[in-house]
């Protein structure tokens, strides 16, 4: 009995614990098996491009010439498939040529004329991701458009930059060629911290063009304001020197009021052009050789030049401007023709008939405008003998000179002046070679430039008679071989 109560009494110790557990027993937890994680897709990253979008717009102005390379043989493959452009070869390759200065290809002003190709513009792609632009450029929407065998990738990168972020939609401001709500103000001070240590104070001193059809600063604004734009914006390709304007922060205002004033400035320089043409008017104008003698040339003969020697108006009457009174009154150069010095003061309508006069008439060879810009040339040309000496010193100053030259003549001549060998022949003929030999020829070139060749005319930049002077005297320090 007593064991029976005992046993009783456990029992009811047991229910009382497993109430205060919960009041029921449980079964032990089931272990789950480890499940693998499931399998999320998930996109590639976006590789984010890194570039020069600056370089990019050079390089789709001119790829060829930015890079340093040949431009590639034949015409772009897909040149084949327009009929209306019908320029060829290295024309082909650049950018601009399909897709248009102002971007908008066949819907633009390359929509009709001699550039029209019927190709798309560019434009549609500004503001898409630049991977996607980079695969075109590599041949993903058709491969007649892949460039990767032309350019490397950072190259093309610099591009797609430039099409997703930097393209400027000039339809909002240029109408029928003409800048519309700019500040010519505001612009001519845009140009003269910028532009005019190089252009001028007139946008003169470069012809881009030659003499058959000049072309200024002023020229590109007023015939290609697109082109203009483009060209202030990013630069000109293979021109070191050349800021651009993008990198300076201009706002998009800014261009336009550039171009207003630009569009205001000359197109044309009569003296210039006229000194370039008095030089060569063959090689200034792009004329074809002349097979015959020049008709007065029979009626000498101490001068045994032929061809296109007997056609320059400098082989008759001189670089000093008076002929046989002059430099050429004696030696190989001679001819017995008397000098245009002396002529200077007649009126425009006597020398203009002079230039088409019998056995003198040019008038088949040169146009009206080349022919009045002979005669401003002529009447503004000046007795050298103040300047240079008989014994071909100069009266300049060296050191002014030289300054003058490291800021502009430097670029093209090198710092020694030996870039630039005009020799044709196994000799040398350097700047320095021409300055201590002939420096009359290189004042006239100093003052006006070279015909056919892109040089800055320094009687339109903000330099005076004697600054030309000082840089003719230090080139006649520089290495003559």
């Amino acid at each position: 009995m007593k064991k029976m109560l005992v046993l009783i009494g456990v029992l009811l110790v047991l229910v009382a614990v497993l109430a205060a557990c919960g009041g029921n027993a449980t079964e032990a937890p089931v272990v789950e098996q480890p499940t693998e994680a499931p399998v999320v897709a998930t996109e590639a990253p976006v590789v984010e491009l890194t570039g020069d979008p600056i370089r990019g717009g050079l390089l789709y102005d001119e790829w060829f010439k930015v890079l340093g390379v040949d431009t590639p043989e034949g015409d772009q493959a897909l040149w084949a498939t327009q009929t209306t452009n019908t320029r060829s070869g290295g024309t082909t390759w650049r950018c601009k040529e399909c897709h248009g200065w102002d971007y908008l290809g066949k819907d633009g002003a390359y929509g009709s004329g001699s550039h029209a190709t019927g190709f798309v513009g560019v434009m549609q792609v500004a503001g898409i991701d630049p991977n996607e632009i980079l695969a075109m450029l590599k041949g993903s929407t058709n491969p007649d458009h892949d460039f990767s065998a032309y350019m490397d990738d950072q190259a093309l990168t610099d591009i797609a930059l430039f099409l997703s972020e930097n393209m400027l939609d000039s339809a909002a401001f240029i109408t029928d060629k003409a800048a519309v709500g700019g500040d010519a103000a505001n612009g001519e001070a845009i140009y003269g911290e910028n532009c005019t240590e190089c252009h001028g104070p007139e946008g003169l001193v470069f012809n881009f063009a030659d003499e058959s059809g000049p072309e200024y600063y002023g020229t590109i604004a007023t015939d290609n304001p697109w082109e203009f734009v483009h060209k202030a914006r990013f630069g000109q390709p293979g021109v070191a020197d050349m800021p651009a304007l993008v990198d300076l922060g201009l706002a998009d205002q800014d261009y336009i009021d550039l171009l207003t004033f630009a569009q205001t400035l000359p197109t044309s320089s009569p003296v210039a052009e006229g000194g370039r043409l008095y030089d060569n008017w063959i090689a200034a104008t792009g004329a074809a050789d002349m097979i015959e003698n020049q008709p007065l040339w029979a009626t000498q003969t101490t001068n045994e030049r032929t061809g296109n020697d007997t056609w320059r108006c400098k082989e008759c009457h001189g670089w000093d401007y008076k002929g046989v009174d002059g430099r050429y009154g004696s030696g190989s150069h001679m001819t017995g023709f008397p000098g245009i010095l002396a002529s200077k003061d007649k009126p425009a309508e006597e020398l203009l008939a002079a230039l088409k006069g019998e056995n003198h008439d040019f008038s088949s060879y040169m146009n009206d405008d080349q022919l009045n810009a002979l005669v401003a040339f002529m009447q503004q040309v000046e007795d050298m003998a103040p300047y240079i000496n008989d014994d071909k010193t100069v009266n300049g100053d060296p050191e002014n000179g030289k300054t003058l030259f490291e800021g502009t003549c430097q670029m093209c001549h090198g710092e020694d002046g030996k870039a630039l060998d005009f020799d044709d022949g196994d000799g040398v003929e350097f700047v320095g070679t021409v300055a201590a030999d002939n420096p009359w020829e290189v004042l006239n070139k100093l003052q006006n430039g070279q015909p056919g060749a892109v040089m800055a005319a320094g009687r339109n930049m903000d330099w005076t008679l004697q600054d030309l002077l000082d840089i003719l005297s230090y080139i006649q320090t520089l290495p003559i071989e």
